[in-house]
């Protein structure tokens, strides 16, 4: 039990110093995109917003989407770090119930579990809004939201919108940092 509080407390400590949105319990269940069409969603979305992510550093953060011919999405993540290099990791998301198909998991690291990947609104063309949570010993949870867009702005009306839907899943807003999409043009997909 000792050994479990000295863990509790060092994962605070971790959460706390880098941000992170820590909660006491377990995650929020918000509703998803209800047909969803994966095939729609593929292509490249820029992040405009996001709850603080340690493993997200630089600016100009985007994604690029890619169905595989095995049904999974591979994912391909940037940024660019304040060096000027750019730093990026490849991934593999998939459905994790057809009956759901906005309910995704990802990974990126093989032997690690999946995390989480919840569309929980887009309409494909502008914008997407995704949640994330991961539950701790039913204990605490750690939670992501992105605002994603297909161009580096978003206008305030749709971002707005999107915050109405964080606040009615029992996302806290206040929480969200804007994302730096300026200076971005050395950041060329692949």
């Amino acid at each position: 039990m000792k050994a479990f509080k000295v863990l509790f407390a060092l994962l605070l400590t971790a959460a706390t110093i880098d941000g992170q949105s820590f909660h006491v319990g377990k995650c929020l269940k918000p509703s998803v995109q209800e047909d969803f069409n994966v095939t729609k969603y593929m292509g490249t979305w820029y992040e405009i917003e996001k709850l603080p992510a340690v493993f997200e550093r630089g600016t100009c953060n985007q994604a690029t989407y890619s169905l595989q011919s095995d049904g999974t999405v591979k994912v391909h993540n940037a940024e660019l770090l304040s060096d000027g290099t750019i730093n990026s990791i490849e991934g593999v998301a998939k459905v994790k119930e057809p009956s759901q198909p906005a309910v995704l998991s990802v990974n990126f690291f093989k032997g690690v579990a999946d995390g989480p990947y919840w569309v929980l609104s887009t309409d494909y063309q502008s914008y997407s809004l995704v949640y994330s949570c991961s539950d701790f010993f039913g204990v605490f949870n750690i939670d992501f939201a992105w605002i994603l867009a297909r161009t580096r702005t978003l206008t305030e009306d749709v971002i707005k919108q999107l915050h109405e839907k964080l606040t009615a899943a029992g996302v806290n807003v206040n929480r969200l940092e804007v994302s730096n999409q300026t200076a971005c043009d050395v950041m060329v997909m692949t």
